[in-house]
């Protein structure tokens, strides 16, 4: 009986989509630009009008956002769509930058919410329907209560301004104060999936290269060591750049305090993030076909199936913080992934083929 009732919940769990459908989060699985197709980008430049407040760390998303444009060898890339500006003249994307001074500040500082009010409340910003704010430093010194009082605040402000989507931030890595950064970031995370928020996780994307590599100890300059304030082992970044051509593979910009594929990345996130809030499901369905690409059986309990038409080349599995468990680049003739040693529960997998991508809800039993 508790079997039948256990799988019962699952396949309702199933039915009923994402179990946190509500929640946008755009994190290291977000920061590619191929995937994401010219319709979509139309569509954010057409509707959505940004206000964004940061101070150094967060110009990496502008300034990898500003040297994106007429990188016509890069991968992914699709013509000259990529523009922005303040007003959107010329069919850009409409981004207020530094609408207002600061950032997110330290420990229960809430200078950035009032100054937000204003702007909001000005009737020649009647059009802003986006809204983000970035960190600075501010989460390597923050406290569980100060965390807490920015969630706290934006939630009021997401009350008081019902057509605004606001965007919540995870903030840069830092080496010297790891633990703090790691479980005040956690905090932010938990309290976005939990109430089904918007999150651009600055702090998760600077933790992979494009490969997936995950780098456990960093630093926002992408260097990496082996444990917190420990052995310096390298730098991800200039790495990955070293192994790779320049203006096809990655491109030059120069984000503060990091590296430039670091602030490419912030990129590919960054419109990522804007092509979700404008509509987008973010699983590659205005390239393909929802049908291309199925999965079965789910529930599965230890081989999963994947049927396509496309030759796949690679899958990445996720648990719901984001973090990836499993990754596969080689299948037999069913396509076929062995997750017979994967724990229970439910998981997301990123199925690339042809440059096309699909992300799936799967139950492991």
């Amino acid at each position: 009986m508790k079997k039948n009732l256990l799988l019962l919940s699952i396949i309702f769990m199933l039915s009923s989509g994402n179990i946190f459908s509500q929640a946008i989060i755009i994190d290291h699985t977000c920061a590619e630009l191929a995937p994401i197709p010219e319709t979509a980008i139309n569509r954010a430049k057409q509707n959505l009008h940004i206000a964004y407040g940061h101070t150094s760390h967060g110009s990496q998303l502008i300034t990898g956002m500003s040297a994106l444009v007429g990188q016509t060898n890069l991968n992914g890339y699709k013509g000259d769509i990529y523009e922005w500006n303040e007003g959107g003249t010329g069919g850009a994307l409409d981004i207020d930058d530094y609408f207002a001074s600061g950032d997110l500040g330290h420990n229960g500082d809430t200078t950035w919410a009032q100054n937000t009010r204003p702007y909001l409340n000005n009737s020649n910003n009647s059009d802003v329907n986006v809204v983000i704010w970035s960190w600075c430093g501010g989460v390597s010194d923050n406290t569980t209560e100060g965390i807490q009082i920015y969630l706290d605040k934006m939630n009021e402000l997401e009350q008081q301004y019902p057509n605004v989507k606001f965007v919540y931030m995870t903030g840069h890595s830092d080496i010297w104060n790891d633990a703090t950064v790691k479980a005040s970031n956690q905090q932010i995370r938990d309290y976005c999936i939990a109430n089904g928020k918007i999150l651009y996780d600055f702090y998760d994307i600077e933790r992979y290269n494009p490969d997936g590599t995950f780098f456990e100890f960093t630093n926002d300059n992408c260097d990496y060591y082996d444990t917190a304030g420990g052995n310096l082992l390298g730098n991800w970044a200039t790495e990955w750049q070293n192994s790779h051509t320049e203006g096809v593979d990655w491109y030059d910009c120069s984000p503060a305090h990091t590296q430039a594929l670091n602030g490419n990345l912030k990129a590919y996130a960054a419109w990522w993030l804007w092509c979700r809030l404008a509509g987008w499901e973010g699983t590659g369905i205005d390239d393909i076909n929802k049908n291309n690409i199925e999965i079965y059986p789910n529930p599965v309990v230890n081989t999963l199936r994947i049927k396509s038409t496309d030759i796949l080349k690679k899958i990445d599995i996720y648990d719901i913080s984001g973090k990836i468990i499993k990754s596969q680049d080689n299948f037999n003739d069913k396509n076929e992934v062995n997750i017979s040693e994967v724990k229970s529960g439910t998981y997301f997998i990123r199925i690339i083929s042809n440059n096309k991508s699909q992300t799936l809800k799967f139950v492991k039993l």
